[in-house]
């Protein structure tokens, strides 16, 4: 309900308004040298532009759209807005300039309209408790549509108001300052159910250092808008680390070994591989930290669900905690780092159960895959005979 509530205002609306005059002086409406095919060549690089961008913008960020979906309903508002300034701007700049601005614009709707109609999926399927994400999403297009419709007829009542281009401008930042305003506080109204990578790297600091498990009521109140991908964060400190989950066995030996300049093969490892695997035997992922650059790598293991990655990231969390507070470790060598991973996996290991048990009682859902944001591999592992 916060969520609907905050983002009924007309902030957007009335400033669109103001977008379609800029928009057709920019195109060469009143220009005596501007001709029909220029208009459409430029209408056709707005539309081209716009299109690669969908397909590129969906290709390389949309495994990440679901888990980060507060995120991107954020950006999405801050990428329209952009456009609709950078509309106004383009009939004072100069013609081969106006051309790049108003292709820039059209990109930035596009990764509106991508990065909007994808959070607002996951946030419907959030909202949709009781099976009716039908009829949720008939009514928020209902609102959306008489949102839209008195921002018009509003706007069309102010504008006829503003005559100098000094007013112009301030109404209308005024206008997309509140309408930010009011987005980014609908957006920290909502409260998820699922562990991403900064809501895991809350709760199990929280856990690990406290014994307490946090609710989703209260890990929404510590969330960050806007968070580094990957980041190890401990309770509200800075970063210790950074993390990378899902990847191939091959990243991961390149980072604790010397790499082969022509063959790429790897060589002169700073541990031993087998005792490395036979470390995460009964474990679904295998990890390594790197201090040189105070990196995580987790590869997942063939049949790995979603509590295994969780697994895997509180341990990356949980090593990188232990070695940023013990200075001795930070430059230790790779046996001992491996000896540190042991430890922390027996420790990790023994409240894991616990853990489990607090996060249901909690009311997190721990059947969703979230911590993943990019394209994964998983590895099968065979016992040599």
């Amino acid at each position: 309900m916060p969520l609907h509530i905050t983002e009924t205002n007309q902030s957007s609306a009335l400033a669109a308004t103001y977008v379609p005059s800029t928009s057709a002086d920019g195109v060469g409406v009143g220009d005596a040298t501007a001709s029909p095919t220029t208009a459409l060549l430029l209408s056709v690089l707005q539309e081209s532009m716009g299109r690669v961008a969908t397909i590129l913008f969906a290709h390389k960020l949309g495994t990440s759209l679901e888990p980060e979906c507060k995120m991107y309903r954020l950006a999405a508002d801050v990428f329209n807005d952009t456009a609709m300034i950078l509309d106004c701007v383009s009939p004072a700049l100069p013609k081969a300039a106006r051309v790049v601005v108003l292709s820039a614009s059209s990109v930035l709707r596009a990764l509106c309209g991508v990065a909007a109609g994808s959070a607002k999926a996951s946030l419907s399927a959030h909202f949709a408790r009781w099976g009716n994400l039908g009829e949720l999403n008939a009514k928020d297009s209902s609102q959306e549509t008489v949102i839209s419709l008195l921002g018009m007829l509003a706007g069309s009542i102010v504008v006829s108001y503003i005559t100098s281009p000094m007013a112009t401008w301030t109404s209308l930042i005024l206008l997309l300052s509140i309408h930010l305003a009011m987005n980014h506080a609908a957006v920290r109204a909502v409260s998820m159910h699922t562990l991403n990578r900064q809501r895991a790297n809350i709760v199990l600091s929280n856990f690990l250092d406290g014994g307490k498990v946090l609710t989703p009521d209260e890990v929404s109140v510590q969330e960050r808008i806007f968070e580094w991908d990957g980041a190890l964060r401990w309770k509200s400190s800075g970063v210790i680390g950074k993390a990378y989950i899902g990847i191939s066995l091959q990243k991961l030996l390149h980072s604790l070994a010397t790499r082969h300049s022509i063959t790429s093969s790897v060589r002169d490892a700073d541990v031993d591989i087998e005792r490395l695997i036979e470390l995460y035997r009964s474990e679904g992922y295998i990890l390594w930290l790197n201090q040189a650059d105070r990196t995580a790598y987790i590869v997942l293991k063939d049949g790995t669900g979603p509590t295994s990655s969780l697994k895997g990231w509180a341990h990356a969390l949980w090593a990188s905690q232990q070695i940023s507070i013990d200075a001795t470790s930070a430059g230790c060598g790779g046996e001992a780092k491996l000896e540190l991973l042991r430890r922390s996996l027996e420790e990790l290991t023994s409240r894991w159960d616990e853990l489990l048990g607090g996060l249901r009682a909690a009311g997190w859902d721990l059947g969703s895959a979230s911590l993943e944001t990019s394209t994964s591999t998983r590895i099968r592992l065979q016992a040599s005979r």
